[in-house]
């Protein structure tokens, strides 16, 4: 993984994350060369600092988007327009949950995204499923090439990312549409919209928003009903298989990063075992399933784990790890394989140094690594990998 902050793996982390989602290395090195002195402090020390600088070069993109749509070059507007996303999310990812400006930062970044996907011509439409008394949020991503309903992957996030944070990452939906395949990328109770604009958080047992999920698919007439896989990133590695678990109208599994048992890394991480996702660890961890403080936090996550769960799970299921991931044991991703039992059709591809995508999640290349699992979706939902 490209590290640009060679002491700090967390705030590294964050760039290779803004690469892989379209972010331009001229662009984050104005912006990441003032943080160096301060990235050796620590993940959690002086991440406000990397807000101003991260927002500051998205401002700066937004302004010169102005001047394209006074031009009338709307094309290049939402592009410029794109880019200020990423680096505004990126930012307000790095921070605590109670640091003010990260609110109005989140809305920002919101409405850039959406006038970018507008004005750049971006065949992605913006779902939003009842749920809750509220609604989960998603992006809507049509196969190419498909007449009529077609088949359909739903993709989750992970612990700190959204949806709009994997959509842009290695242009996966682009991977789907290509091999006649749809995409829904959503924020999940816990993630983006769920958890910052309803107060949503994780659940350990993800069928329950998994269920009302797949009814609401059901209706779509765009998406095929027996062609629904579920796909899950990071922490999905978790929520993914247990829905698949306990909701067999998926027709397929992928985890993109295994985490079978995620309630035990906790322990470890306790332990100072692994690197951490993002600064402000353990804030964020109750932040996100609503804990007030760390000892009903462990007691929460003592019930995240796959034991038991994966030998329920009796569609095709894929298991991807990165051979070098920092931040979840590769042993966690043979757990989940061998535990497939009652799986007609399981695989376990370990990403290595040859094709990349070694580390967490394939955040050093999700290109490769995305493809990789596109090609195996299309293979069983009766798509094209040609």
């Amino acid at each position: 993984m490209f590290q640009y902050f060679e002491t700090n793996y967390v705030w590294s982390l964050a760039v290779a994350a803004a690469i892989e989602m379209g972010g331009k290395i001229g662009e984050i090195e104005t912006m990441c060369r003032p943080l160096l002195e301060v990235a050796r402090q620590g993940d959690d020390e002086g991440t406000q600092a990397f807000l101003a600088a991260w927002e500051a070069g998205g401002d700066n993109l937004v302004a010169l988007a102005e001047e394209d749509k006074a031009c009338g070059r709307l094309l290049s507007a939402g592009d410029k327009l794109n880019r200020a996303a990423v680096y505004f999310i990126t930012a307000e990812r790095m921070q605590a949950h109670g640091y003010a400006p990260r609110k109005a930062l989140y809305a920002k970044f919101l409405r850039t995204f959406a006038e970018g996907v507008k004005l750049s011509g971006e065949n992605t439409q913006r779902f939003e499923i009842p749920y809750a008394g509220a609604h989960i949020a998603g992006l809507f991503t049509p196969a190419e090439g498909v007449t009529g309903a077609a088949p359909c992957v739903v993709i989750v996030n992970g612990l700190d990312s959204t949806k709009e944070m994997v959509h842009r990452a290695g242009l996966f939906p682009q991977l789907l549409a290509k091999r006649g395949i749809a995409s829904l990328f959503i924020d999940q109770p816990g993630t983006g919209e769920a958890l910052r604009l309803h107060g949503m958080t994780a659940v350990a047992n993800t069928e329950q928003w998994a269920s009302p999920l797949m009814d609401y698919l059901q209706t779509c007439a765009q998406i095929d009903p027996q062609r629904i896989g579920l796909l899950g990133v990071s922490l999905g590695g978790y929520y993914c298989p247990r829905a698949v678990a306990f909701e067999p109208r998926f027709a397929l599994g992928v985890v993109w990063g295994a985490n079978h048992n995620w309630g035990e890394m906790q322990k470890r991480r306790l332990d100072r075992e692994g690197e951490r996702p993002v600064p402000h660890y353990w804030e964020h961890v109750r932040w996100v399933w609503g804990a007030s403080d760390i000892d009903e936090f462990m007691a929460l996550a003592e019930q995240v784990h796959l034991n038991g769960v994966m030998e329920r799970i009796k569609v095709p299921f894929l298991v991807t790890h990165g051979e070098a991931d920092r931040q979840i044991p590769l042993e966690y991703a043979h757990q989940s394989f061998d535990q497939l039992t009652q799986s007609p059709d399981r695989e376990l591809k370990i990403f290595t140094p040859r094709e990349g995508g070694i580390h967490h999640s394939s955040l050093d290349n999700t290109a490769n690594a995305g493809a990789w699992i596109a090609d195996w979706v299309a293979e069983r939902l009766g798509g094209t990998v040609r």
